[in-house]
């Protein structure tokens, strides 16, 4: 049974694409995250991967006008558009990935995190250390110079944080069960003399995946 994400499986079909019309493929993503090694084994010897503006500099590319371009889907328009931009200045001629090739979850949580950050003192978000969009979302509120700290649980969180603070903002990764993000609420409620919860509106995703072959069977 293939379990692969559609959205990367869309990435994949796409990469598959440009290297059937000969096209060199650049990946905007993170050495080692499963997604990206995955992504860069659907066309061996024809992709190059980047992290970060710098990198751009660097990359030797056989012919400029035949270039294509892909990104991890965690990321975030916010993550890749400068590295973007500077593929745009160097290789004109680049096809450059749409927006929707961004993991809509991965989005949505982000565009929160920022709102977030505008009303809390210290915001909190619930992931593992190894998932990219948790550690993204911990970037999205420091860059908002808002204190930030990664938890994978309610038992991680110190009450030398919470000093002086009034207000908490708490999120998580986009695979986080959702009964680790009620403990840390209920574990700051008990830490709280006065606590009032409230949530963001919620936003209407309109995403909706088919379920494997094998599964509708």
């Amino acid at each position: 049974m293939d379990a692969t994400c559609p959205l990367v499986t869309k990435v994949h079909n796409e990469v598959q694409r440009m290297s059937r019309e000969g096209l060199e493929i650049i990946m905007i993503g993170h050495a080692g995250h499963v997604e990206v090694e995955g992504t860069m084994g659907q066309a061996p010897g024809r992709m190059h991967l980047v992290q970060n503006v710098d990198e751009v500099a660097q990359l030797q590319i056989q012919d400029p006008s035949r270039l294509g371009c892909v990104t991890q889907t965690t990321l975030s328009v916010d993550d890749t558009r400068e590295i973007m931009k500077a593929l745009g200045e160097r290789f004109p001629e680049i096809v450059l990935p749409r927006r929707d090739d961004i993991c809509y979850a991965t989005q949505n949580r982000q565009d929160a995190v920022k709102q977030l950050a505008e009303e809390a003192q210290l915001v909190l978000v619930v992931g593992a250390p190894e998932s990219s969009n948790s550690n993204r979302l911990v970037e999205v509120a420091s860059r908002m110079n808002v204190p930030s700290h990664l938890i994978t649980s309610a038992l991680d969180i110190k009450g030398t944080w919470l000093e002086n603070v009034h207000c908490v903002g708490v999120t998580a990764g986009a695979s986080t069960p959702e009964f680790l993000v009620d403990q840390v609420v209920e574990r700051l409620i008990a830490l709280s003399d006065e606590a009032e919860v409230t949530s963001l509106p919620e936003i209407d995703e309109g995403m909706h995946f088919k379920l494997p072959a094998d599964l509708r069977r």
